[in-house]
């Protein structure tokens, strides 16, 4: 019995996350009717109508704004935010990330490594972002990289770290199968590479 339980269960609870996820993601771009007037919303509720309506805008926002006259609206409606106190400020960070997340030719997650991480003894797996800037590295002595070390099973949350490249170890996985060695809480652990040496573990080389 013990068996024919643990085997449901494993069929079972993907399917129910799964579920459950997309049911959360639907609920939550449903909330976009609440931003059509009312005499236009359905008598009846319409479950994913929202969730239709929330990807119909994006996708006709980015095919207005991929032509001249759309990036010329954007650049002033940027503008216009970069006056406004306060939100210029949040505008330009959120802008950044965004930039940088969703371009397509953006690299947010550069490479999966391995950090001693919380203390010397124990390691996890982070991800290279790229190196300090700004004031940052004129106080940092010596060779830095910047990393994000996510939480398990929540990757979206995480700590951003300042750590010596020397300290940093590249490993032979992509960034897909590191995320989901992650979040599988190191079940689904990614093959080892075939062609590796014994002691292909060193240190990340500079940039």
């Amino acid at each position: 019995m013990r068996k024919y339980f643990i085997t449901g269960a494993l069929v079972l609870v993907p399917l129910a996350i799964t579920a459950w996820v997309l049911n959360f993601v639907i609920s939550t771009l449903d909330q976009s009717l609440v931003l059509v007037p009312s005499e236009w919303q359905p008598r009846t509720y319409i479950p994913g109508l929202g969730a239709i309506i929330t990807l119909a805008i994006v996708f006709v926002t980015g095919v207005l704004t991929n032509n001249l006259v759309g990036k010329w609206f954007v650049r002033m409606w940027e503008r216009l935010l970069q006056r406004i106190p306060v939100v210029n400020s949040v505008y330009g960070s959120v802008k950044q990330v965004s930039d940088t997340l969703f371009s397509s030719s953006g690299n947010a997650f550069r490479k999966a490594v391995l950090i001693p991480y919380p203390h010397e003894n124990s390691y996890t797996i982070a991800f290279l972002t790229g190196v300090p800037g700004g004031d940052v590295k004129n106080h940092l002595v010596g060779d830095y990289v910047s990393v994000y070390v996510p939480t398990t099973p929540n990757p979206t949350s995480g700590f951003f770290l300042m750590m010596e490249r020397s300290r940093v170890v590249e490993l032979d996985m992509t960034v897909d199968a590191a995320l989901k060695y992650i979040v599988s809480m190191g079940v689904v652990a990614p093959p080892s590479p075939l062609d590796a040496a014994p002691d292909t573990h060193v240190a990340i080389a500079a940039e």
